[in-house]
């Protein structure tokens, strides 16, 4: 399938792959940092960022967004690459070590290993992180991006320190969560996912101390599934990038050999 991305540097490829809402710009903070090892490919998932919506018919599944990264690296003539997600994304990066169709898989934070309310919590979250970057005009959304108040009040679910996004980025993060086409069928289908089987690849999970969307709990149960521990991003939340690029980097290097 073909897919909206950027790619940068050389060596073994690297699949980046966002969490839900989310675009590939959501890996720019460390693309740079992994280009000087890595062929960094960051992927827009079908129905998100500027990618095209699934096939007509096709569910917005884990399983069937993991075949459109499988058909999109197949496009590319990549075969067996390492990947890494965020979220959603590590989930699916899990879902693609379970089929052993990559060399390695580094997760972040990964979805899928809830209990029945924090599933709930973290749809209400995403639903009304939705209806607000939808409801909120581009004028007021540059404002807020501006102010240290409203970025944090924009964007302190996902990250543990606001300031260190630039206006540009929230906006542009903004206004990719109000415009995904696949955002509420695959949120739909997260209600109905559970931890993938086994993996056949090598995998590191690592969890943001200070998630607030999918609490650090959760990476227990991750741990048990995995039969490994979890690594702890000390300082960061949901969506780690930004918050510690350096820490990050670091992880998905030696999650992907070193």
């Amino acid at each position: 399938m073909e897919l909206a991305f950027e790619r940068r540097g050389s060596g073994e490829p690297l699949i980046l792959i966002h969490g839900l809402g989310h675009h590939w710009q959501a890996w720019l903070p460390v693309m740079d940092r992994l280009a000087a090892a890595r062929d960094v490919i960051a992927v827009d998932l079908p129905g998100f960022g500027r990618s095209p919506g699934l096939p007509d018919g096709v569910p917005y599944t884990a399983e069937s967004l993991a075949d459109a990264v499988e058909s999109f690296c197949a496009l590319l003539g990549i075969r067996e690459p390492h990947v890494a997600g965020n979220s959603l994304g590590g989930y699916l990066a899990l879902e693609l070590a379970s089929r052993g169709t990559v060399r390695t898989a580094t997760a972040l934070s990964p979805a899928g290993f809830w209990s029945r309310s924090e599933l709930l919590y973290a749809r209400a979250m995403l639903q009304a992180t939705r209806a607000s970057a939808r409801s909120i005009p581009p004028e007021r959304a540059a404002e807020l991006a501006e102010n240290p108040l409203g970025r944090a009040l924009a964007i302190g679910l996902m990250v543990a320190h606001p300031s260190r996004m630039t206006p540009t980025a929230l906006l542009a993060a903004t206004q990719a969560v109000a415009s995904a086409s696949g955002f509420e069928p695959t949120l739909e289908s997260c209600t109905h996912m559970m931890p993938p089987a086994p993996p056949k690849s090598p995998i590191t999970i690592a969890w943001g101390e200070r998630d607030r969307l999918l609490p650090r709990r959760q990476a227990v149960r991750a741990a048990r599934w995995s039969g490994q521990r979890v690594k702890l991003l000390k300082g960061c939340g949901h969506v780690p990038m930004t918050d510690d690029p350096a820490l990050v980097t670091r992880v998905l290097l030696e999650g992907s050999g070193g």
